[in-house]
């Protein structure tokens, strides 16, 4: 089921940005944190960035660290993430997700529940 609609991804050269959005339905977005995470081809999906619900927590994999943004719009019921200074290695499909679980770590994939079916960032040299 589609719980999360993302948007925003595309085509970008090296080092250009992009915003992807992530906005809930069917759910209200502030009871969650929210995690984005990707995939790229032939490759396991990993956790990018995380949220939590007040926006007081926010947790970067080291590789995207510096150059990732990740925020929320409680009031617009969606969350984003501001990819700068891109390389072709964040080539991916990114996906969102709203935490449910709390057993494991922010970027483990059965901590969640509600998923969007992902928007394609592909970043070009």
């Amino acid at each position: 089921q589609v719980q999360f609609v993302e948007s925003g991804g595309g085509l970008v050269q090296s080092g250009g940005s992009l915003r992807l959005s992530c906005a809930a339905a069917g759910f209200t977005l502030d009871n969650y944190p929210i995690g984005w995470f990707r995939q790229a081809p032939g490759k396991e999906r990993e956790g990018v960035s995380y949220i939590n619900r007040l926006s007081s927590s926010k947790y970067y994999k080291d590789p995207v660290k510096g150059r990732f943004t990740i925020s929320r719009d409680n009031a617009k019921n969606t969350a984003y993430l501001q990819m700068n200074s891109l390389k072709p290695e964040d080539t991916a499909v990114y996906y969102c997700a709203a935490r449910t679980k709390y057993d494991s770590t922010w970027y483990s994939e059965s901590a969640y529940d509600f998923w969007g079916r992902g928007t394609q960032v592909t970043v070009s040299s």
